[in-house]
């Protein structure tokens, strides 16, 4: 929309007379490269409160900047005392705001870019002037904030099923120049954790897989693909969330690596995110004795954050905390200590803490009681204004509103999200050799099993879309619910039952999968998420992983289950007692 600088639109909307010699004049500093002379002369001309504000990264409710529903008006008012996101901006100058879908933020594309660009106008207009980093969790796969018509890509473990860099690069290239049509310019992603823990109940599939190489490129693929779509990437959740057993956001996970595993399987990726030049680092909120024996989490650590991602990886970028509101970074102090803490042990970004206010203040007031000083706080600040800086922010923050169609969700990206998820498949059993179905003879399948939400709201139910898209291929496919399922399986060519995160024992899903069996119809047994599900479930005449539960993915499944694509894809993670690391049938 502005031709101008945010610079410049920030003094021509809140009426101050700048020369061009001023630091915060038009001419400020330039998109896409850093001026760092002129960015540190604009650090040290903010207010203090300005200064505070733009550590905090925060939600807002509603669809609209300055015109949001009355219930989300309501929430505005409760939680932060404004009525509208706009109102919230200028009142604590904030840095950033991120996306959620149930904060209603992310209807459709359009949208999306108009509230991008009322919350720019906002902050152009109040304060110092400096343009929003706004954020999203977009990382594609079981975490994805924004759905149709967006294009929606296969998961990190799906893409570390596929094993390409260069499809690893397409995917995070394709994914972040979406999100920069929205003015979108931060994502947090990609994960970087090795998933060394079939117990994971946090990470999973969220991770490309367990081998610390293998993930190491396909993380820097990513940082590349982001990076070069002008989105700011973050590798997270330092110094790896990979191998615990208690999810983060309601309780504190314990990391019981010793410092050589450390180094061995939880380093690698994020050294090599660092290495290829990721703007951002996430820290997460975990215990790690080994690495810190205080038991404070990771993002209040100074030994991990300072110690280790500043001074033994060299990372210069920026910090941001995992979200404020998590159980995990709660537990030990209160909502007003917690923000401190995380600038004292070398955090930047202050994302979405549950009492904005309260965290606000308390940051202003150790300030001003000396147990921060500005200087450290400039610090931050000028970090975060080099990554704004260098995704092209103060060259031109706003998001053309009439170039959204033809950018988001096109047919060459989705093109592009299937070429990608052709590659991801893994056919694991078929010792009778059942796979592929021949479409041709128009088989009659039944599908079943697990309809788990889709990430976005906007795909699925898996079955119905496995159905639909077997039948698309020339199959006469039915999806039924599992209580319908067995008694309807007798004359049916096969039954295809999604399998979805199951638990070890008895429980539905085995039940189900068990009873199909004893039906004595082949049953294909189709893991639509964790690839671990077999090593927990009776054998079936043939097993596929597809570790994402999105159309993307089932469509890739759909083709190779009756042969128009071959299986391709690798196991990234072993499965305990059945298969190993890289297994994957071929036809």
């Amino acid at each position: 929309m502005a031709a101008a600088t945010a610079a410049g639109a920030a003094a021509s909307a809140s009426g101050s007379h700048r020369t061009p010699d001023d630091p915060r004049s038009p001419e400020g500093p330039p998109g896409r490269r850093t001026d760092p002379a002129r960015l540190r002369a604009l650090v040290a001309s903010m207010e203090l409160p300005e200064l505070v504000g733009q550590l905090f990264v925060s939600r807002a409710y509603g669809h609209s900047a300055t015109d949001p529903d009355p219930a989300d008006a309501e929430l505005n008012r409760a939680q932060f005392g404004v009525r509208t996101a706009a109102e919230l901006v200028a009142r604590y100058h904030l840095g950033g705001i991120v996306y959620f879908a149930w904060a209603h933020n992310t209807r459709s594309p359009r949208q999306i870019a108009a509230l991008s660009n009322g919350l720019q106008r906002a902050a152009a207009g109040s304060g110092a002037g400096i343009p929003l980093l706004l954020s999203v969790d977009q990382e594609h796969g079981a975490v994805a904030r924004i759905g149709r018509p967006a294009t929606l890509l296969p998961g990190a473990m799906a893409l570390g099923a596929g094993g390409s860099s260069a499809d690893a690069r397409r995917a995070a290239r394709v994914a972040g120049a979406e999100l920069a049509a929205l003015g979108i310019r931060q994502d947090y992603a990609p994960v970087a954790d090795v998933n060394v823990n079939p117990a994971n109940p946090v990470i999973g599939v969220r991770s490309f897989g367990s081998d610390p190489q293998a993930v190491a490129e396909l993380v820097a693929a990513q940082v590349g693909g982001y990076q070069g779509a002008g989105v700011a990437a973050t590798a997270k959740h330092f110094p790896g969330h990979g191998d615990t057993e208690t999810d983060s956001h309601v309780g504190l996970p314990v990391m019981r690596h010793s410092r050589a595993q450390w180094e061995e399987l939880d380093e690698p990726p994020f050294r090599a995110a660092v290495e290829a030049g990721a703007d951002v680092v996430m820290t997460a909120h975990i215990v790690f004795p080994a690495l810190d024996p205080s038991g404070d989490p990771a993002t209040l650590s100074r030994p991990i954050v300072t110690g280790i991602l500043r001074e033994r990886l060299g990372f210069r970028g920026v910090v941001v905390t995992d979200a404020l509101d998590m159980a995990g970074v709660r537990q030990k102090y209160g909502d007003d200590r917690v923000p401190v803490l995380a600038l004292k042990a070398g955090c930047d970004q202050l994302l979405n803490a549950p009492d904005l206010g309260l965290a606000y203040r308390s940051v202003l007031a150790a300030v001003q009681s000396g147990e921060l000083t500005r200087e450290r706080v400039e610090e931050s600040v000028l970090r975060i204004l080099e990554v704004k800086a260098r995704r092209g922010l103060f060259e031109d923050p706003y998001a053309d509103e009439a170039r959204v169609d033809a950018v988001v969700g096109t047919r060459e990206h989705l093109a592009a999200a299937d070429a990608v998820a052709a590659g991801t498949t893994t056919l694991l059993a078929n010792p009778r050799g059942l796979l592929p179905l021949d479409a041709s003879a128009g088989p009659r399948l039944l599908v079943t099993g697990a309809d788990p939400a889709s990430p976005t709201g906007t795909t699925g139910p898996p079955t119905a879309v496995l159905a639909r898209e077997l039948t698309a291929l020339g199959c006469r496919a039915q999806a039924l619910p599992p209580e319908r399922a067995v008694a309807a399986a007798p004359g049916n060519t096969a039954v295809l039952v999604c399998t979805y995160n199951v638990p070890e024992g008895d429980g539905p899903q085995r039940t189900l999968v068990a009873d199909l069996v004893a039906t004595g119809v082949p049953v294909v047994l189709v893991a639509v998420r964790n690839p671990y599900d077999p090593a927990r479930l009776p054998r079936c005449a043939a097993e596929v992983a597809t570790y994402t539960w999105t159309d993307v993915e089932l469509r890739a499944a759909a083709r190779v289950l009756t042969g128009a694509e071959r299986p391709s894809g690798r196991l990234p993670v072993p499965v305990p007692g059945r298969y190993p690391l890289g297994h994957g049938l071929e036809y």
